[in-house]
């Protein structure tokens, strides 16, 4: 359908009528201004030319004005599934060919903005829903309200309640904010007609713009020269002796990340040690070319081992530290490919009043740093040397 304007006429009206679907600019230059308070003499103007595209929606009820005479395909609403690629998200589910933490992440939807995920069997736990499980599929389902093309690029999440292993949750997405280049989502996880996680999710839709960075990746061997060791995902497996009921699915995946840490020491729950680790980890098996799913995994493997850190200086024998994550905040810098080497190097450059600060950053191996991560979470010492002690109290709850 085409629609046509003459130079200085309005394409869209504030608060007119809704347009009817995504307009493509075939021929011509249209302006968006967002006007700012009188107290700041500035105006941001958006100027759309050739191939670009917008809906009104995006222009969030600003007058969009043709600057010159202007010719536009208009995709209506009804076919505007049209735009979306063949991805992760609408895939065919087929365990053979899709790598482990694809499998958890995936998501049934119930509705237009409502999803459902489970915990499966095998995956990361302790004997609660492991964090990076709430941020990964809370991410998945947040990406699948957002334009193709708008990447996600930071998200700030809440923990507020143990999340049951055995219970379906229900991911509730609040369409915050849209506009042509930014786009912002709330999540609330469910379970039990409670909200146990939110977080709130930041897209961008790329631009050129400047290019640097300070930090330097540490020189580390190569992930090829070290040995895998197990122990670095203590808190969020599940312990071989842990009773529970039948989670709320059978399906069954295998530990989904391969991780190369850098220090060869052999270290317990017991031994004091620093406050900092590095290692390498990636997805195993092979992932598609869909960024938005990079970076949800991304999020998902960031809390293995996190805010633990700050437990690392406290330890002793005798005593068995516990920590709760409280909040978790991540920043998307670069483009990455999850199932490809990175290393992530944490610190805890504090931890008082009972609670930890850690701070995490992940490099390619081309030492480009592709993400930045920070956490808080409630440290606790509990004295008791017997036995019968849970190895799960140690983990997040």
């Amino acid at each position: 359908m085409d629609s046509e304007a003459d130079s200085g006429e309005y394409v869209f009206k504030e608060e007119g009528e809704s347009g009817g679907g995504t307009y493509f600019i075939w021929e011509g230059v249209v302006e968006v201004s967002s006007q700012f308070p009188a107290s700041n003499h500035d105006s941001q103007v958006f100027e759309w030319k050739k191939f670009d595209y917008f809906t009104q929606s995006e222009c969030g009820g600003q007058d969009v004005i043709a600057l010159t005479k202007l010719t536009c395909l208009m995709l209506p609403y009804k076919y505007s599934d049209l735009m979306n690629p063949k991805s992760i998200w609408s895939a065919d589910m087929n365990l053979e060919t899709w790598a482990p933490v694809e499998h958890i992440l995936s998501l049934d939807p119930l509705e237009v903005n409502t999803f459902r995920g489970v915990t499966l069997k095998g995956a990361p736990k302790s004997a609660k829903v492991y964090g990076g499980q709430f941020m990964g599929q809370a991410l998945a389902a947040a990406s699948k309200t957002v334009h193709f093309l708008k990447i996600l690029h930071s998200f700030h999440a809440h923990f507020l309640l143990p999340g049951d292993v055995n219970v379906p949750i229900i991911y509730e997405v609040d369409r915050v904010h849209d506009v042509h280049n930014l786009a912002t989502r709330r999540v609330n996880a469910v379970q039990k007609e409670r909200i146990v996680f939110f977080l709130i999710a930041s897209f961008h839709r790329g631009e050129e713009g400047f290019d640097h960075q300070e930090p330097t990746m540490p020189s580390v061997p190569d992930p090829e020269e070290l040995l895998p060791k197990s122990g670095l995902e203590e808190g969020v497996k599940l312990s071989r002796d842990h009773l529970r009921s039948q989670v709320s699915t059978p399906t069954f995946v295998p530990w989904p990340t391969e991780i190369r840490p850098l220090d060869p020491n052999i270290y317990t729950r017991h031994t004091t040690r620093p406050a900092s680790v590095s290692y390498w980890l990636r997805a195993k098996g092979r992932l598609p070319d869909d960024q938005a799913l990079h970076r949800c995994v991304g999020a998902y493997y960031s809390d293995l081992l996190f805010i633990q850190i700050s437990l690392n200086p406290h330890r002793r024998e005798g005593m068995l530290p516990s920590s709760i994550s409280l909040d978790h905040s991540m920043w998307f810098h670069r483009d990455f490919r999850a199932d490809e080497w990175l290393l992530y190097v944490i610190d805890s450059p504090t931890a008082y009043n009972a609670r930890g600060f850690s701070r995490g950053q992940m490099f390619n191996r081309k030492g480009e740093l592709v993400l930045s991560a920070m956490q808080v979470g409630v440290v606790r010492k509990i004295i008791n040397t017997q036995s019968s002690i849970s190895a799960t109290t140690a983990s997040k709850l």
